[in-house]
């Protein structure tokens, strides 16, 4: 009778194991980050996929340009105790300022270096930040915009207490950084210093690209979805669904200046239609060919400019009504 229930409990253990590790598992792939070495984000990096090769000298070389620059590293405490940091570069005292967010598990020089050396052309001022656990920011769990808008939050309130309090704030954001710019800019306490948003190639809910990549795997895309979102919930403290930019863009009221590649394989540019389709602010999307994945500025400098001209103009009127 003994031996009987051992193995009873046995099975019920083992049952108990697997079922926890099928969703620790899924967990730790989709949203947990390692710690990063002060030594690797030193050096030179390229995203994942061999697309971007191509555009090595591109990537590498505003990285370069950017650490050259003089800056002031700047960092804040998240709302729930994680040191979150970035680099200020000032172009000209009393311009506008951009906050520049970087792609899913990327880092702020890597993903958008490219991005301040356009804000000098532009007369605008940089601040560069490392997303919750990416680059030198603390932390390990990537909410996909979920918990970063509000680390968004509180950089947007250090440049109006630390740099400018009449400061003209641009969120400006790629891939992943693009959903976290578009559902900070959603929100109820928005400071009214924010007056724009540069959304580029960003997804149209986490749900949407989480399941094309499941799919792409060719793995049962409801289940793991699911899996994912109870994942989330248990180890990550945050709901998945709340990433939700199609959402978010309802209830927007500032300019959007949308951009995607239409060579883009990791989040497809019909994701930014969906979101345009949907936001029902003053907006303007500019859609390039041949770019992939968070090239659209390299392959259209000009016109990717000309649309930006367009967000400030009407930024500018916002302003004077």
């Amino acid at each position: 009778m003994v031996d009987i229930i051992l193995i009873i409990l046995g099975v019920i253990l083992g049952l108990v194991l697997i079922f926890f590790l099928s969703i620790v598992v899924p967990f730790l792939i989709t949203f947990y980050m390692p710690t990063r070495s002060k030594k690797k984000l030193a050096g030179y990096s390229l995203p994942p996929g061999k697309v971007y090769k191509k555009y090595k000298k591109e990537i590498f070389g505003s990285t370069k340009e950017v650490r050259g620059l003089p800056h002031k590293s700047v960092e804040i405490k998240s709302y729930d105790g994680l040191t979150l940091r970035g680099k200020y570069f000032e172009c000209k005292k009393g311009a506008p300022i951009e906050i520049l967010m970087h792609g899913y598990k990327g880092t702020a020089e890597r993903d958008v270096s490219m991005g301040v050396l356009r804000c000098f052309e532009q007369n605008r001022n940089a601040l560069l930040v490392d997303l919750r656990g990416c680059g030198y920011s603390d932390g390990h769990i990537v909410t996909f915009g979920v918990k970063e808008s509000e680390d968004t939050l509180s950089w947007i309130n250090f440049i109006i207490e630390n740099i400018d309090k009449d400061a003209k704030i641009i969120l400006t954001g790629i891939s992943m950084g693009s959903a976290t710019a578009l559902i900070t800019a959603s929100k109820e306490n928005l400071p009214s210093n924010v007056v724009g948003v540069i959304a580029d190639c960003g997804f149209s809910s986490a749900e949407d690209i989480i399941k094309k990549i499941i799919k792409r795997i060719h793995l049962p895309v409801n289940y793991m979805y699911n899996i994912l979102k109870l994942g989330a919930r248990w180890f990550g403290k945050f709901d998945l669904d709340k990433a939700n930019v199609v959402n978010a863009v309802k209830n927007i009221k500032l300019p959007v200046a949308f951009f995607h590649g239409m060579a883009d394989t990791f989040v497809p540019y019909y994701m930014t239609e969906k979101v345009y389709a949907e936001c029902v602010s003053k907006k303007k999307m500019l859609l390039v060919e041949n770019a992939p994945h968070g090239m659209a500025y390299v392959m259209d400098m000009e016109g990717y400019k000309k649309n930006l001209d367009w967000l400030m103009s009407q930024s500018n009127k916002r302003e004077t009504k």
